[in-house]
């Protein structure tokens, strides 16, 4: 499954396990190797207090998560909600 948004690329493979794994990558377009990290920061810190906040999931899954520029310099809290749509979306 691929989901699209303006701050980032997700992409998910179902699993058989009940763990949940993310890996989160930026390409060179994001920026300098400063920006991505910082791109690649923001959105594993997202994705981890959306997951921590979510019971258990009744299946497991592989997350690729491709950062966006528009990670930079969008409010955290916008991130966090971007990222809860997708991922209520990947487990429903």
């Amino acid at each position: 499954m691929v989901r699209n948004d303006t701050l980032f690329s997700l992409r998910a493979l179902s699993t058989d396990g009940a763990t949940v794994r993310v890996a989160v990558v930026a390409s060179r377009a994001v920026g300098g190797a400063v920006q991505r990290n910082r791109a690649r920061r923001r959105v594993r810190d997202a994705v981890r207090t959306v997951l921590a906040a979510r019971p258990d999931p009744a299946r497991g899954a592989d997350l690729v998560v491709t950062v966006r520029t528009g990670a930079l310099d969008v409010p955290a809290g916008l991130l966090r909600g971007a990222v809860e749509r997708q991922l209520d979306a990947v487990f429903e």
